[in-house]
């Protein structure tokens, strides 16, 4: 299974903002975007200072950034597009809400993970079931009404013997729902717009690929 293996804080550098791909340690003063918060690369500084980016260098920014969040590579980026134009509604809420449905972003949103690298480690482990059915795959789509649950085997682990203390300080989105005691969360519906926090401008990655 292809996927990125370099330095996660070069892509918060590269972006120009804080893209959290590295759970707690985004927020503590280890964060090296704290320390060097242009782009990577021995022209970055100079490149920072740059006057103006044309219209094809903003939507491709916001394309790579999308991407990087949610940790998608290139093929599978653009064939969720292609699905998200299929479906009907506005082409970029529907691609928004696809990636939302990734299995390891829900893992993550539902607070069993502290970062999206997290929770797919967590899920080619295979310590996941969604609807009473172990899950290996962190792209899998889940639907409203899943259930994913952390499998009784790997609640020995020392990793899970005290996430349910971490699971009660945890706010899941309205969209989802967690069970901290029995370590379960539940997919109430596919989310709205106005429901999703993430800093992506997702028309400009409609344009993008509309050239």
């Amino acid at each position: 299974m292809a996927r990125y293996t370099g330095s996660k804080c070069k892509l918060c550098r590269r972006e120009g903002e804080k893209l959290f791909l590295k759970g707690d340690r985004c927020v503590s003063p280890k964060c090296a975007f704290e320390r060097r918060s242009y782009a990577p690369g021995m022209h970055g500084r100079r490149r920072s200072f740059r006057r103006k980016t044309s219209d094809y260098g903003v939507q491709l920014r916001e394309k790579q950034k999308a991407r990087r969040i949610y940790g998608v590579l290139e093929r599978q980026f653009r064939r969720y597009y292609r699905n998200a134009v299929k479906q009907k509604g506005l082409t970029g809420v529907n691609l928004l809400q696809i990636l939302e449905s990734r299995l390891d972003n829900i893992v993550y949103r539902l607070g069993f993970a502290s970062s999206r690298n997290q929770a797919r480690q967590l899920v080619l482990h295979g310590h996941f079931e969604v609807n009473g059915t172990r899950a290996k795959s962190p792209s899998m789509l889940v639907k409203g009404n899943d259930v994913i649950t952390v499998r009784e085997r790997s609640r020995k682990l020392t990793y899970f013997q005290d996430l349910h203390k971490v699971l009660e300080h945890v706010t899941p989105p309205e969209w989802l729902s967690v069970d901290a005691a029995s370590m379960q969360g539940r997919v109430q519906s596919l989310p709205s717009r106005e429901q999703l926090d993430v800093p992506i401008k997702e028309q400009l990655i409609v344009e993008f690929y509309s050239r």
